[in-house]
């Protein structure tokens, strides 16, 4: 466990080293696992994304600022922030969840994810866990658009190109990898038109359909 990296990657410096360290342990390791601190993360969470949204947009109502929320804290958002942050590499399992992948598993990331929230709310108070949600959750809060409220992102990549007269994406499984009932799958995503290929993960084939749509979307506005 690379401890000074991961530390530099969430915006905050534990003072109690042991408190990540559970936050970063899953039950099939050690009884002194980050359940109870995944119970913590997942309010504090909730609660920082409500206050950033809250002062981002004064205009929308409260059902809107719900939508949005759900949108930013949902399992398939938090496997993407900690597959990008690489949480895959600092957790610790045991040797039968080693085996099966679970470093890959979207449950197991998105709950560690909670979990170090809420060690940082432990270690800091509720700015160390507003620090650490920042951090982690930057992009998906700087680019989160109120228009798109409620729109997955396959529907918004499909009325983007039908808006352009462009024939629609095309999505093929790429990979399937994991356990019979904790399958992670992977599929591309393609538009000849715009040369646009991108890959997305989940656990089922229409999360990671709209994984990968998410990302040609980012890649297809930027044109």
């Amino acid at each position: 466990m690379d401890f000074e990296g991961f530390h530099s990657l969430l915006g905050y410096r534990f003072h109690d080293p042991d408190l990540l360290r559970r936050a970063l342990t899953h039950r099939s390791r050690s009884s002194a696992h980050n359940e109870r601190l995944e119970y913590l993360g997942d309010s504090a969470l909730n609660c920082v994304v409500a206050l950033e949204l809250y002062h981002r947009f004064p205009q929308l109502t409260e059902g809107e600022l719900s939508r949005l929320r759900a949108n930013l804290v949902n399992q398939q958002s938090l496997f993407g922030v900690a597959r990008r942050c690489g949480f895959g590499e600092q957790i610790l399992l045991g040797e039968g969840e080693i085996r099966s992948g679970g470093a890959r598993r979207p449950s197991i990331l998105a709950d560690a994810v909670e979990a170090v929230v809420g060690a940082a709310l432990l270690d800091g108070g509720f700015e160390a866990a507003r620090n650490v949600v920042r951090t982690l959750f930057a992009g998906e809060l700087a680019t989160v658009d109120p228009r798109t409220t409620g729109k997955d992102p396959k529907t918004l990549l499909q009325e983007y190109l039908q808006g352009r007269r462009m024939p629609l994406p095309e999505y093929t499984i790429v990979q399937t990898r994991g356990e019979a009932h904790e399958h992670v799958f992977q599929v591309e995503c393609v538009i000849p038109d715009l040369n646009i290929r991108s890959l997305g993960e989940g656990s089922s084939r229409r999360n990671a359909e709209q994984n990968a749509a998410r990302k040609a979307y980012e890649l297809a506005v930027r044109e």
